[in-house]
């Protein structure tokens, strides 16, 4: 569907898809404007629509584009053979931090993305959370070593705890930052304090070594 988009040159691909990015970041979808994104890629507007039939389709193709990105970083670099739930997360983290070093305004972007509420995007984007609810994590964690934890624990519920916390800080630290400098974020000081939420959790639902 978007071949003719993704058959151009990895330079100019980037320009259109940070000058978008940055676009509904910074106006979200109702006010983000076409002019401004053709401006900011340096390219024409009749070329975009050349790419993308409207700015809906845009819109929609950057939230799909990302995580395509992102599912294939992990797929390609995280180290399966680890099956602890806190260490798979603390992987993912990272790798997420180098896609948005990659693409600096897409943190911003899926931040904003989650919390647009155009009427025009709105059923979009509750079916995508959906999808990745029960799709996702299904097949980033369906594989965790249920062993190390306690006898008597429901373990799906202590899943359940465990994604919502990590979700839970991770969402605290965006919604906290109105917007993200990432040369200014210190990934180390971030998983330190991300482990910290972790060795609580494995306290709770772990076995005693």
């Amino acid at each position: 569907m978007f071949a003719k988009f993704l058959n151009l040159n990895l330079e100019k691909q980037d320009r259109i898809l940070n000058a978008a990015l940055k676009e509904f970041a910074q106006k979200g979808y109702q006010n983000a404007s076409t002019n401004e994104i053709v401006k900011e890629a340096e390219i024409s507007k009749g070329l975009l629509f050349h790419y993308f039939k409207n700015k809906k389709e845009l819109y929609l193709f950057l939230h799909d584009h990302f995580l395509d990105i992102f599912m294939e970083e992990i797929h390609a670099k995280v180290d399966w053979s680890q099956r602890d739930i806190f260490d798979r997360y603390r992987n993912i983290a990272r790798l997420k931090f180098e896609v948005y070093q990659k693409y600096p305004e897409s943190f911003n972007f899926i931040k904003a993305f989650y919390s647009e509420d155009s009427s025009e995007v709105r059923a979009d984007l509750e079916r995508r959370k959906k999808e990745i609810m029960d799709k996702g994590y299904a097949d980033l964690f369906g594989d965790i070593d249920t062993t190390k934890f306690k006898e008597g624990i429901d373990v799906e519920k202590a899943l359940n705890v465990i994604v919502w916390t990590m979700e839970g800080f991770s969402n605290k630290y965006q919604n906290n930052l109105p917007a993200i400098q990432l040369e200014l974020i210190n990934i180390e000081e971030l998983i330190a304090e991300m482990d910290t939420y972790s060795e609580t959790l494995r306290q709770g639902f772990y076995k005693l070594d």
